[in-house]
């Protein structure tokens, strides 16, 4: 086997032989650089088949060695390494074409591993790695909020398969963040002056699923008074993004695969075939492998839209993102309400960490949300706080008595209404304020008018 050979820059003398003495345990020849300029300088007169940098290094640091490296030898992948990990470097360094970025402190093994893909995939795709060196505008990604592993995992995730044109699965429960991650992937993507088009599933009704994604021609059925283009044509050059794909009805499956298989539609009721050229991103809280076990999902659209898979973590499994997340909604929230920021007292922000949010981050919003609109005082105690569908109650009654209290029915309508007026009587937005579809919304509200 030829030797591979990587550079290890770091302006500590002992962790650049600490990291030197991992590579070589790792079968690598190391060899150590204690700045970006003479980094540099070995880098040009000599090959290496991997760079290992520390992100802080004084008034040159890992992003400028990084950006230098690309422009010398896009194929050579650059590991960045940093002590202060967060969401918003890890974007910007996956973006800039880093092949990974590391917290430390670094674990052997996990570096022996990291290595050995770095190097082989320099190896397969060395004429084939690009990377982009216009100044992208800001994205969905500015608003991404968190700095655990698993959020650090999952974006870095995000952002290589934005630079591709492969179908996406994006997996998650309600309320993670699937459609703002394929937002992001439509943003930072070449599609991105194009259409991004997003459609949950759930949301149509069984008869027009068809007629929604691929259009209709005028005459096709009762109330086809005029031709209409469907989700497919709509998105024409841009990206697809159909959330819930697991609940798709098994008939219009086979259409999907078909189109998405030959990027050509046939409209309902028409006879001509049009041609679309659309980057498919899929996303759903299913288990889709179970379904498909169950004959509920087909294998071959399956595999057709997992081509790539981004898994966005629960908020229970990454409680140390709950205080800053709090913040960020709260200041956002009260910015478009032109209130003074409320700043949480000790005690409601440990009843945010202990809750275990079966809604997620758009149920920490909405929570937030509340907070800003109903809250006019500048600390925010636990009782105040809208977990659920009843208000948290730091005092809880003596067991010996019991209070009258009202109905969980009276309060889910209470809820409800409050929701209804906070977004005009837009029934579509409060769905989704709730976490429900449009249509259950509507039949509670028919089952709110009827007398029991």
């Amino acid at each position: 086997m030829n030797e591979t050979r990587v550079l290890v820059v770091d302006d500590k003398d002992i962790v650049a032989r600490t990291l030197a003495t991992m590579v070589q345990k790792n079968g690598h020849t190391a060899v150590t650089s204690h700045s970006v300029v003479d980094a540099l300088r070995l880098f040009d007169e000599q090959p290496f088949d991997a760079v290992l940098s520390d992100v802080k290094m004084g008034a040159l640091g890992g992003f400028d060695l990084l950006k230098r490296i690309k422009e010398r030898a896009p194929n050579v992948p650059v590991i960045l390494i940093t002590g202060e990990a967060t969401v918003v470097d890890a974007m910007e360094a996956m973006e800039a074409g880093a092949y990974d970025y590391l917290s430390k402190p670094v674990r052997n093994d996990v570096l022996g591993q990291l290595l050995k893909r770095a190097i082989e995939h320099k190896r397969l795709v060395a004429r084939e790695v690009a990377t982009s060196r216009s100044d992208p505008a800001p994205t969905a990604f500015t608003d991404i909020i968190g700095h655990s592993a698993l959020m650090l995992d999952a974006f870095k995730r995000v952002a290589r398969a934005a630079r591709s044109d492969a179908s996406v699965l994006i997996l998650g429960e309600h309320g993670t963040g699937k459609e703002r991650v394929a937002r992001a992937l439509h943003e930072k993507s070449a599609r991105s002056d194009h259409p991004f088009v997003a459609v949950n599933m759930p949301s149509l009704a069984t008869g027009i699923v068809e007629s929604e994604l691929f259009g209709h021609r005028r005459g096709a059925f009762t109330d086809a008074s005029a031709n209409r283009q469907g989700l497919f044509e709509q998105a024409n050059g841009g990206t697809l993004f159909l959330d819930e794909i697991g609940d798709l009805d098994p008939q219009v499956q086979v259409k999907l695969l078909r189109a998405i298989q030959e990027q050509r539609i046939k409209p309902v009721g028409g006879n001509e075939e049009i041609a679309v050229d659309i980057r498919l991103v899929a996303a759903t809280n299913r288990d889709l492998p179970r379904l498909v076990r169950e004959g509920r999902f087909r294998e071959d659209l399956y595999y057709r839209i997992n081509v790539m898979t981004i898994a966005l973590p629960p908020l229970r499994d990454r409680r140390d993102d709950i205080p800053e997340l709090a913040d960020y909604f709260l200041a956002r929230y009260a910015a478009k309400a032109g209130k003074p920021v409320p700043r949480l007292s000790p005690e409601a922000l440990e009843v945010l960490v202990r809750h275990n949010w079966p809604g997620n981050v758009r149920e920490m919003e909405n929570v937030t949300q509340g907070v800003v609109q109903f809250c006019d005082d500048a600390v925010v105690t636990p009782d105040q706080l809208m977990l659920g569908a009843v208000r948290f109650d730091a005092t809880p009654a003596s067991p010996t008595t019991v209070p009258e209290m009202p109905s969980l029915r009276q309060k889910m309508d209470e809820y409800v209404q409050e929701v209804l007026t906070m977004t005009g009587g837009n029934h579509t937005q409060a769905a989704r304020v709730l976490g429900i579809t449009r249509r259950t919304l509507q039949r509670m509200a028919v089952k709110r008018r009827t007398p029991e």
